[in-house]
């Protein structure tokens, strides 16, 4: 009689191999190469500006064109994932992401340029849930916020690199070397994606390959071996419907999905607001430009330091109360960047510490989400997750310039800002209602005892 191989309890026992650690690291370097070209506009727009002649409000589609592509990328990629498989859609977003922006190194117009970077959105917002399902699937619980929040770090460490390739390419080359940078990053990555990404050993057991290819897949990644006619299968409880986006709204996952939602949205708001705007805010407080700047790195650097630890956190506890107390900190202490003024001594350690929380806390719902939702709607769940929580970023965007528009300060906006984040710190702990539905994959993983 065949083996019974429950694929999740198998990596959940076993040493973490060489194999999972190689795939922590495909999966940073892309998420570096994600942040690269998203953060990328933000560095050449002023040569491009300067070189086209045009005003800053005319190039306002192209500066949006991008954050509006991830929207839609996002909400595609989750159920493609969920169809064809994450291996195939991952290559394909970043291929699309790496080409659409070599192309965009030669945009002649405003319109050309806001085309090709809507459409270079969708690859970018299309790879990141991607990466963070796949790797979910193959890490094992004990170390999977950890491993999941270190590939994150990704993203801030391209969104500097970026920056500093422009500082030494745009006075040599000009914008568009920079352009063809974050393009070739990505596209190097992709005979990488091909040749050594695994596909979800539990995607295809749940779509019925053949033992053999689960065995092969699952024995490189593990570093076993099996013999190739064992009956692989990824336990899970039967579903209410067989379309991924239907699990996402079905009884026991509905209030989970939301409750999502709502704290992805409330998190990137607080960020990119404060992010995007307070370099302004300090200015016209009468700070220096590089003073201000300076100041803003420090939540991007503190934001780096909280991911991992909080990961680490999650791993040894109950992982929805950390990001809620994450969450809660955050709060706090954009509150005393508030009260504390401009002139406070203390000012960068409370931008580190706001940074550390707030960045933290978002970071470690990547890695909470995708055991909120099981193997057949589990990158549509985290993906659409990133795709409403988007809308975020947009908002707090607009909102930071409507309120200055207003002549509201300093200390009024941040003060502000720790409402939505203790919003995020409620929603997040109201996915533990029904924990026993909404979470089979951590439920069951606990309940073999690991």
């Amino acid at each position: 009689m065949a083996r019974t191989v429950d694929i999740e309890s198998y990596i959940d026992q076993r040493p973490i191999s060489a194999y999972q650690w190689l795939l922590v690291a495909i999966c940073f370097l892309v998420v570096v190469a994600d942040g690269m070209d998203v953060a990328i506009m933000g560095f050449v727009t002023p040569p491009i500006l300067q070189d086209w002649g045009v005003s800053r409000a005319a190039f306002g589609l192209v500066i949006s064109a991008a954050p509006f592509g991830l929207v839609f990328g996002a909400l595609l990629a989750g159920p493609s994932s969920d169809r064809f498989g994450r291996k195939p859609v991952l290559v394909v977003s970043v291929l699309a992401f790496a080409v659409l922006t070599l192309l965009a190194a030669f945009a002649a117009t405003p319109g050309e340029m806001a085309g090709l970077r809507f459409l270079a959105g969708m690859g970018m917002g299309a790879a990141m849930p991607n990466t963070t399902t796949l790797l979910s699937e193959y890490a094992p619980l004990r170390r999977r916020a950890l491993m999941i929040t270190v590939m994150f770090t990704g993203f801030n460490l391209g969104s500097a690199l970026i920056g500093f390739a422009a500082g030494a390419l745009v006075p040599i080359y000009g914008w568009r070397s920079v352009m063809v940078l974050g393009g070739a990053v990505p596209l190097a990555l992709v005979p990488i994606l091909v040749l050594v990404l695994p596909e979800s050993a539990r995607l295809l057991a749940l779509r019925g390959a053949p033992p053999s290819r689960i065995a092969a897949t699952l024995g490189r990644v593990t570093g076993s071996r099996f013999a190739g006619d064992e009956a692989f299968v990824s336990a899970e409880p039967p579903l209410a419907t067989r379309t991924p986006i239907g699990v996402l709204f079905s009884p026991g996952f509905g209030a989970v999905t939301a409750a999502l939602w709502l704290t992805y949205f409330m998190g990137l708001l607080v960020i990119y607001l404060l992010t995007g705007w307070l370099p302004t805010l300090m200015k016209d407080g009468g700070v220096s430009i590089s003073t201000a700047v300076n100041v803003t790195a420090m939540f991007q650097i503190g934001g780096t330091v909280g991911a991992v630890l909080v990961g680490w956190v999650m791993d040894r506890t109950r992982p929805a109360p950390v990001i809620a107390a994450a969450y809660a900190g955050g709060a706090l202490f954009v509150l005393l960047v508030a009260v504390s003024g401009l002139l406070a001594p203390a000012l960068a350690a409370l931008v580190f510490a706001a940074g550390f929380c707030m960045s933290g806390a978002q970071t470690g719902l990547n890695a909470f989400a995708p055991g909120c939702y099981p193997t057949a709607a589990r990158a549509t769940g985290v993906s659409w997750m990133l795709g409403m929580g988007r809308f975020g970023s947009i908002v707090g965007s607009l909102v930071g310039g409507t309120l200055l528009s207003l002549g509201w300060g300093f200390s009024a906006i941040l003060s502000l800002l720790a409402v939505p984040a203790l919003c995020a710190a409620v929603a997040i702990l109201l996915t533990q209602a029904r924990r026993g539905i909404s979470a089979p994959v951590e439920a069951a993983a606990h309940r073999t005892g690991h």
